[in-house]
């Protein structure tokens, strides 16, 4: 069996303290933990407003987290391509890629806030033009990070013997994760260029079990082999983890919303015990899962972080 891998998001809104300096020094002190913890990777979002939070530019905070660490990875879930020129993101991704000696994880998607776009200035066109420009940005990447000069006409971007130097570290180029649980043009545009997917927090196994019986269909209409394609899960769309069920139902009180029924949280989350916990990723394992994305309830505290690496991840 290939060695799970787990990938912890930080959110902006994870970290939002009296000044965006404290919001740094916050996310910067858990990076350095995830890291010693052993997480492979950190994640964070891509987004330019949300009414007055503070939010940080997630390729330049990588940047700054690159020179502290040393091994962990640093992955953006995911970057919203319409608020960057394609080529000008694969410069951006070769050079961090450079400087981190390879450990960027390359996140992208068609985004889905409207807010930010129009107050931005960015256009928000439907959500299917939206996701064909995601192609059309791939194939720009990933000429510009394989080949000596790259050349392309599309409907939305063009190359005109464009040099991106330096490449990317790694080789042939990041991994690319496609952000988005579309299952038509997503998909397909997963199929064709993603080394993983992310569809984010599904409601149920069986959910995950038929978008991988589509995914492996869009694969044969391009071409590509199923199995080239990483396996991953976000096991809740949060994680509350406890040593018992007493200290799990004092977490759960202080993170749920009041009017959000108990059975209903417990169900869209991964919340339990270490057993808890390691038994619910077991049955992913099964379907060939080696990368679990976790968003941890109680960030910015790290007893989940802690826990779940010393009885979870060094456990199963």
């Amino acid at each position: 069996m290939n060695k799970l891998k787990f990938g912890v998001f930080l959110p902006f809104y994870a970290f939002q303290t009296k000044t965006s300096n404290e919001d740094y020094e916050q996310l910067k002190t858990i990076v350095l933990e995830c890291e010693r913890l052993g997480y492979d990777s950190v994640w964070l979002d891509d987004h330019l407003m949300y009414n007055n939070w503070s939010i940080l530019e997630p390729w330049i905070t990588l940047s700054a987290l690159s020179s502290l660490t040393s091994k962990i990875r640093l992955g953006t879930m995911v970057t919203c391509n319409a608020h960057r020129n394609p080529a000008l993101l694969a410069k951006t991704a070769a050079t961090l890629d450079v400087i981190s000696n390879g450990r960027v994880e390359f996140g992208i998607g068609a985004g889905c806030q409207e807010t930010e776009h129009l107050a931005y200035g960015y256009d928000f066109p439907k959500a299917s033009v939206r996701v064909e420009a995601v192609g059309e940005a791939l194939e720009v990447i990933t000429r510009l990070w394989t080949q000596e000069k790259a050349n392309y006409q599309g409907k939305h971007y063009n190359l005109r013997d464009a040099i991106c130097e330096p490449k990317p570290f790694q080789k042939p180029h990041p991994p690319i994760t496609v952000g988005g649980g579309g299952e038509k043009l997503t998909m397909k545009i997963t199929a064709k260029y993603a080394n993983r997917f992310d569809w984010g927090s599904l409601s149920s196994v069986d959910d995950y079990k038929r978008k991988l019986d589509l995914l492996q269909e869009k694969c044969k209409v391009v071409g590509r082999d199923f199995e080239d394609i990483e396996r991953s899960c976000w096991p809740g769309g949060q994680v509350l983890i406890a040593q018992n069920q007493r200290e799990l139902e004092e977490l759960i009180s202080l993170c749920k919303p009041a009017s959000l029924p108990m059975d209903e949280y417990r169900k869209g989350n991964l919340s339990g015990t270490p057993d808890e916990c390691k038994k619910s990723l077991q049955v992913y394992v099964d379907l060939g899962v080696t990368y679990f994305m976790l968003y941890f309830a109680d960030l910015p505290r790290t007893d989940g972080l802690k826990l779940f690496s010393e009885a979870v991840i060094k456990k199963i």
